[in-house]
């Protein structure tokens, strides 16, 4: 595979303009530590009601999980809905649920209103039923959504189901049909420039190295300097190396997620395999996601293995995608494919996102593969938070367990891997 190991989106989107040059000083009503959506958003937010913000970012800005993923905005949890009103309640489910779909609609909001170009597209998601049984649980997911949360959902029964995906390995399929896609380099490059236009001071290359307490809020220090900020949003992918940020190495799992992005497709290929152009998902504990791009591209992805993103990762992961791309639509065998990436998904062990506020720092994290809508949801609802707003936190008071034996490196994810491989052979 001959293939540039750069992402897609991060390939084909501007560079951001507005950074801060210069040292990092002073002092700041908020500081937030992460430049991806949730630190973007917030800082947008902050800004607009006229605080003073410092945001720090190690890299550059949507350089890691938020310029790295599926493209996909989906409304719904990573859940199913009646597990979830199983274990806490018809009420709180609902709120979970709807959490989800106000998501998609808060990014729709800020691509409107600060005008970013991120081909955003009320698109549809198709959950495809990968054995026949899972088909079952698709109607029966359907029915509880449609008579208690979310009536924008339809089936497609198996003797249909290539009115939306030209291929033989699926049995059905569940729609939701207000869930979008988006280019998300370009949206989250748009959103630092809508930040830094509200006021907002984004420092990239500034990892964030040192955290002291101070009489009140905290110091800052970075390669780049010192800020002293009166609060402090945490909203990275995981959490620093630095000490104070141990409750959250403990308690989030980073797993790697692959891609490939192939040449662009002839349109008659697209109207065979993919006439509905939607977002895909498979029903799979191991399965698969893709959709195309703008340009005609078939964005390809999953958890080819359970591993760490890093360079050689990638290109083992990506050939294992190339393969099931082939299995589910053996037509584009001998299409080339142009890029070959990974990145880190930040897990909960029960894969619902935590916010809040621990020890005097504000945080938002653990978005479990959900991350485009409800990363930048969340920024905005962690500016109200913050500014004494704690009901709009819809995770507010959920509980967050520690791992047991997590300290930060998951040496337990090729256990995890063949768990969860047995589990799609048996069910």
């Amino acid at each position: 595979m001959s293939a540039s190991p750069l992402s897609y989106w991060l390939a084909s989107a501007p560079g951001f303009t507005g950074g801060a040059q210069g040292s990092v000083e002073g002092k700041a009503d908020v500081a937030i530590i992460g430049g991806g959506f949730t630190g973007l958003s917030a800082a947008l937010a902050l800004a607009k009601r006229g605080a003073s913000v410092v945001l720090l970012e190690k890299g550059e800005v949507v350089g890691e999980a938020s310029g790295r993923n599926g493209g996909q905005c989906n409304n719904g949890t990573a859940h199913d809905y009646g597990a979830l009103s199983a274990r806490f309640g018809k009420d709180v489910a609902k709120a979970y649920y709807r959490a989800h779909v106000d998501a998609v609609d808060n990014v729709e909001r800020l691509v409107r209103e600060e005008a970013i170009d991120c081909a955003f597209n009320r698109c549809g998601r198709v959950k495809l039923a990968a054995k026949p049984q899972h088909y079952e649980k698709l109607v029966r997911a359907h029915d509880l959504l449609a008579a208690e949360v979310d009536d924008n959902v339809r089936l497609v029964p198996p003797e249909r189901i290539r009115e939306e995906v030209g291929s033989d390995a699926f049995h059905g399929a569940l729609i939701q049909t207000t869930s979008a896609q988006l280019h998300p380099a370009r949206f989250g490059v748009g959103l630092a420039e809508a930040a830094a236009r509200a006021g907002a001071k984004i420092y990239e290359g500034a990892e964030v190295t040192g955290l002291d307490r101070l009489a009140k809020g905290w110091r800052v220090t970075t390669p780049k300097g010192q800020v002293a900020a009166d609060q402090l949003l945490v909203a990275t992918g995981g959490a620093p190396a630095a000490a104070p940020f141990g409750f959250f190495r403990r308690r989030i799992v980073s797993v790697g997620s692959f891609i490939i992005a192939t040449e662009p497709l002839d349109d008659a290929v697209i109207d065979l395999l993919l006439p509905g152009r939607r977002n895909y998902v498979t029903s799979k504990n191991i399965g698969n996601y893709f959709r195309l791009t703008a340009d005609n591209r078939l964005i390809f992805g999953g958890r080819a293995r359970f591993a760490i993103s890093d360079p050689r990762s990638d290109l083992k992961s990506g050939r294992i995608l190339e393969q099931t791309m082939h299995d589910i639509f053996p037509v584009l065998k001998g299409v080339g494919v142009d890029h070959v990436w990974g990145g880190m998904v930040d897990l909960t062990a029960d894969r619902l996102p935590r916010a809040g506020e621990q020890d005097g720092l504000f945080y938002s994290m653990g978005y479990s593969g959900h991350g485009v809508q409800m990363a930048t949801y969340m920024g905005q609802q962690m500016a109200q938070v913050m500014a004494g707003d704690r009901a709009a936190n819809p995770w507010d008071g959920l509980d967050w367990p520690s791992v047991p034996g997590h300290f930060g490196k998951p040496w337990f994810l090729p256990l995890v891997g063949l768990w969860y491989k047995w589990q799609d052979v048996i069910h």
